[in-house]
């Protein structure tokens, strides 16, 4: 009988053991938009390999890409609220939450990618990133989207009055959307989930991304030419719930997982580069006419749009970033 009861006990203690085990794991959801292929999955697939390994699999990502849990700004939403842990999101859309990220949406700020990396990975980028506390978003690093370019179905593209008249979709952004209209466009503002199938069925004639994203997202099944004007940078921006970061994980886990942050972001800006290099073959080989427009032609013609938003963005900011790259 003895024997039996000792048994049992073993067998309540394996039991807990295992689900002491089990509880331990903690899983991070994380959303983004875009497809399994880019550069934002690519560089999330890196960041949880380098938490599992690290943590001894304590830490392991749930990634969902392809818009599966709704547009930027449901996702940036549901991180403030606490219904989702974590979201990478291009930079434009926190303009409506922070003034500060309007920075990166001055059309031609960033002309020297390194230095800005630079920029970005100090001081001032850390002091963006703290705007958002106070919504309960926590910045753990700027991550990279990169030079938006412009495609559409009607017209070769290469001065910037070629824009005018063309519906072209854009991020909900003030800056994105003052400087198309400025150009003569009619600029459309969709989530990026709907994108695809109003190039299709002609509710907008255009839109502009990086490069990755106009390739992994097929719109040269849609769109005829590309112009590789390169007029906005995007840096992408790696957002986790802040009392999940602070009250979940433990101080030795936050200092694991930034350094693999680190490590990932890196990772992350270097499969981007690496990828616009080749992509503008890859896309006139899938039938795109590829255009490389005088980009001289269009910073004159947007040079207005930095004194109408100066004032919301401080002129100081504007000008250490402009700074940081001479």
């Amino acid at each position: 009988m003895l024997k039996k009861v000792g048994m049992l006990m073993l067998g309540i203690a394996l039991c807990v053991s295992m689900v002491q085990i089990a509880s331990a794991k903690t899983v991070i959801r994380v959303a983004h938009t875009i497809a399994p292929d880019s550069h934002y999955n690519q560089g999330l697939l890196y960041l949880d390999k380098l938490l599992k390994e690290r943590t001894n699999g304590e830490i392991e990502l749930e990634i969902y890409h392809s818009a599966q849990l709704g547009s930027e700004r449901d996702a940036v939403e549901g991180v403030a609220m606490g219904t989702l842990e974590m979201t990478l999101i291009s930079s434009a859309p926190l303009a409506n939450f922070t003034n500060k990220f309007m920075l990166f949406d001055l059309p031609f700020i960033v002309r020297d990618r390194e230095k800005t990396y630079a920029w970005l990975d100090g001081p001032e980028g850390q002091s963006i990133l703290d705007s958002l506390l106070e919504q309960n978003l926590m910045g753990l690093g700027i991550w990279e989207n990169g030079y938006r370019n412009l495609t559409n179905s009607k017209v070769a593209v290469k001065n910037p009055e070629d824009v005018k008249g063309l519906k072209i979709r854009l991020m909900e952004n003030p800056i994105h959307v003052a400087t198309f209209k400025s150009l003569g466009a009619y600029p459309v503002p969709m989530p990026f989930g709907e994108l695809f199938t109003a190039l299709q069925q002609g509710v907008v004639d255009g839109q502009e991304n990086p490069m990755v994203i106009i390739y992994t997202s097929k719109f040269y099944e849609v769109q005829k030419y590309v112009s590789l004007t390169g007029h906005f940078y995007a840096p992408a921006v790696l957002l986790i719930n802040k009392a999940f970061w602070e009250n979940t994980l433990t101080e030795e886990q936050r200092k694991i997982f930034k350094e693999c942050e680190q490590e990932a972001k890196t990772w992350e800006r270097q499969f981007s580069m690496k990828g616009e290099q080749e992509l503008a073959a890859k896309l006139k080989e899938a039938g795109m006419e590829v255009i490389e427009p005088d980009k001289d032609k269009w910073i004159e013609a947007t040079k207005p749009i930095y004194q109408q938003f100066e004032d919301q963005i401080g002129k100081e900011i504007i000008e250490s970033l402009v700074n940081a790259q001479n």
